[in-house]
């Protein structure tokens, strides 16, 4: 994984998949989004939206994926996804079973992408 962004209280990583999947963290090991600082939890919030909204505008996906579960991990962070149907496992999750070999996506680099993203959250 490629980290991408961190401050005091968050980071952003890229997730190694044929499609676009970042991921964000907090620093600290909360288990529960209950128990985040609200103030944390309005800056997800804005970042999960901002990311979501910038991976509409850019990759035109067929659908968004945001997920967070933990169950292996239990430091609490969220999958932000940009999904298209001929990815390999579309309409199941990335985690459920492959639908279709890989076969390269028609879509732009990631990185062209996070130059984008990385303007919008500073």
């Amino acid at each position: 994984m490629s980290q991408i962004f961190q401050n005091e209280q968050l980071k952003i990583e890229i997730h190694p998949s044929p499609i676009p999947w970042l991921k964000i963290f907090t620093n600290h090991p909360y288990k529960e989004m209950s128990q985040l600082p609200k103030e944390l939890r309005y800056e997800i919030y804005e970042l999960l939206d901002t990311i979501e909204r910038e991976m509409i505008s850019f990759y035109n996906p067929t659908k968004i994926n945001i997920a967070s579960f933990g169950n292996y991990l239990p430091h609490l962070h969220w999958h932000i996804m940009a999904r298209f149907e001929d990815d390999t496992h579309y309409p199941e999750p990335m985690w459920g079973e492959q639908q279709r070999d890989e076969k390269p996506l028609n879509i732009a680099n990631i990185d062209e992408f996070i130059t984008t993203l990385l303007k919008k959250i500073g």
